[in-house]
């Protein structure tokens, strides 16, 4: 499974799309702010429709379906046009979706059974969700210790003042959050080219 994205994506905007017009300004001012990468989430009923347009409106932006929670979700975001699938915990059969379509899957984990469970299924890049509730770089460092085979992406309360020491971490591969997207689109823009003007040689 292709992760590379995250190598040259560090952060990944977690996207709550209440309309579907708010796609096209929304991802705009993501990608005007140099962010390539979105995770629209499940979380509202315009979702899948808000993937097809953001995949056909950006297509050289890796657009990833968000709080994927069964089967059923990913089938859809999958044939919406996600580029990756996301979830906030560990889903086999989603998992066994992903595999069968070739899509990247990371789900949440936050304990050692947790992660345990992804790697008996071959995944090996977990969110780390929510991050900073789970004992946030402290916690990382411990898990890292115990499962060095694994990179994270840890999300939930990570914002611009916090997430160079996430992103410092060796095992950390790319962040998650939504700080970027409160305001206007206009200042989408801004706090995302800030938040990239922080990743800047990392």
């Amino acid at each position: 499974m292709d992760y590379s994205f995250l190598n040259t994506n560090k952060i990944v905007p977690v996207v709550v799309l209440n309309t579907l017009q708010d796609t096209v300004p929304t991802l705009q001012g993501l990608y005007n702010g140099g962010i390539k990468v979105a995770e629209i989430t499940f979380r509202t009923s315009c979702a899948p429709d808000a993937i097809s347009l953001a995949r056909k409106t950006f297509p050289d932006m890796m657009v990833g379906a968000g709080t994927v929670i069964n089967e059923k979700q990913c089938v859809q975001a999958i044939n919406a046009g996600a580029t990756f699938i996301v979830s906030p915990g560990f889903s086999s059969s989603v998992n066994k979706v992903c595999n069968r379509k070739n899509i990247p899957y990371i789900p949440g984990a936050v304990t050692p059974t947790e992660i345990m469970a992804a790697l008996e299924e071959g995944l090996t890049v977990l969110k780390f969700f929510p991050a900073q509730n789970f004992g946030g770089v402290k916690m990382l460092k411990a898990l890292s210790a115990a499962f060095p085979q694994v990179s994270f992406v840890p999300t939930g309360g990570i914002d611009e003042n916090n997430m160079k020491e996430f992103l410092l971490l060796p095992f950390v591969k790319a962040i998650g959050g939504s700080f970027m997207l409160k305001g206007t689109y206009e200042e989408i823009e801004n706090k995302s080219r800030i938040a990239v003007g922080l990743t800047e040689g990392l």
